[in-house]
């Protein structure tokens, strides 16, 4: 393991920690988005199937156990704990179009046309795109507690780093995975406006502000 994937790691662990904190703390999920962890957990049951009949390492499998149990969590406090607090009438990105999206993506870009590599080639583009209904809400509200977007910011960190991490493999290993690249470039393109408000606002001392 290199230092980039480790670090991608521990961002991800981070944004879930402050995720469940930021809920448990202020007692709601006020603008935060059912729709993009729906997806997310959707991403980490398909991609991490692999854990019913295939061992990597220890480390490997409890990364993808802790990430698909941190994401039931979250949705349980969303849906079951916290419900009265979902935000439906800012919460309306269409879904569908991500999944579709998603689709065609894993038809167009994966390393093999069988059921389990474009299974996983799914679950990668459609992590890239499942921020989206989370960016949309802010858009749409204009502000957001301070919390919530270094949540938003570990998140994106993790995957910029994960670039680096494919990147570093070409390298060093010789390995290439270039649907993990493209579909995190396209995430990173995806959080560049994000990136650049946290920068000149929240770094800043600010209150993070979008115009709506």
């Amino acid at each position: 393991m290199n230092l980039f994937r480790l670090l991608g790691d521990l961002s991800h662990m981070v944004s879930c920690g402050i995720l469940l904190y930021s809920i448990e703390s202020n007692r709601s999920i006020n603008g935060i988005s059912l729709k993009t962890h729906s997806l997310y957990l959707l991403v980490f049951v398909i991609r991490y199937v692999d854990l019913l009949y295939k061992f990597f390492s220890v480390y490997n499998s409890l990364m993808k156990v802790f990430f698909i149990s941190t994401s039931v969590y979250t949705l349980y406090l969303m849906d079951k704990k916290y419900p009265k607090t979902i935000r439906e009438d800012v919460d309306t990105f269409p879904v569908k179009l991500l999944l579709g999206f998603a689709a065609v993506c894993s038809l167009i870009f994966t390393h093999a046309y069988s059921v389990r590599e474009v299974t996983w080639s799914f679950s990668v583009w459609l992590e890239a795109v499942a921020i989206l209904p989370q960016l949309f809400m802010l858009r749409r509200t204009g502000l957001a507690e301070n919390i919530t977007v270094h949540y938003i910011f570990a998140l994106g960190i993790y995957r910029a780093l994960y670039i680096f991490n494919w990147l570093y493999r070409y390298f060093a290993e010789g390995k290439y995975d270039y649907v993990a690249i493209l579909a995190g470039i396209l995430q990173t393109l995806i959080y560049s406006d994000f990136f650049y408000i946290y920068y000149t606002k929240v770094m800043q001392g600010k209150s993070f502000e979008l115009p709506v």
